[in-house]
């Protein structure tokens, strides 16, 4: 074998974690009392929750979606907005061992897109006429840490 093929062989046999698309997959807002609701007052109480998906798309790349609802409830519990953001990416995966892909789908990339959730989910709820919310940073490996004990304990 030459050097070039050699260091060929080598380069092909090399991990790959790449982000070949990031995209926005869904939006929804919802503001069910506006325009009344605006001329309330009070401090409403903000509810989130993250999910996490992984689809495995063909070979080498895989579909990886981050969803995150944010819920403002007033203290009579109607719901002042309701907003859902589907953030996904195309990853690129090769030449790692299938536990180390199950990590990276479940951590490393969540913790690619959420900043791009985040974002939106911020500009979306401020361009809805309330406050920003800024939500704080997720701990997705923490997150997949507690499946996989919730699962062994099943």
């Amino acid at each position: 074998m030459s050097t070039k093929e050699e260091a060929q062989e080598q380069t092909t046999q090399q991990p790959v974690f790449s982000i070949e698309k990031i995209y926005l997959k869904d939006l929804s807002l919802e503001v069910p009392h506006a325009p009344q609701i605006f001329l309330e007052s009070g401090e409403p109480q903000i509810e989130m929750r993250v999910t996490t998906a992984a689809e495995k798309l063909e070979e080498e790349f895989y579909n990886v979606t981050v969803t995150v609802t944010v819920t403002a409830k007033m203290t009579d519990d109607r719901v002042l907005f309701l907003n859902e953001v589907a953030q996904s990416g195309i990853f690129r995966i090769a030449n790692i061992p299938e536990n180390d892909v199950e990590l990276l789908l479940a951590v490393a990339a969540p913790n690619i897109l959420f900043p791009y959730a985040r974002e939106t989910v911020s500009s979306t709820i401020t361009r809805s006429g309330f406050p920003p919310v800024m939500l704080a940073p997720i701990n997705f490996e923490a997150m997949y840490q507690a499946q996989q004990a919730n699962a062994g304990n099943a």
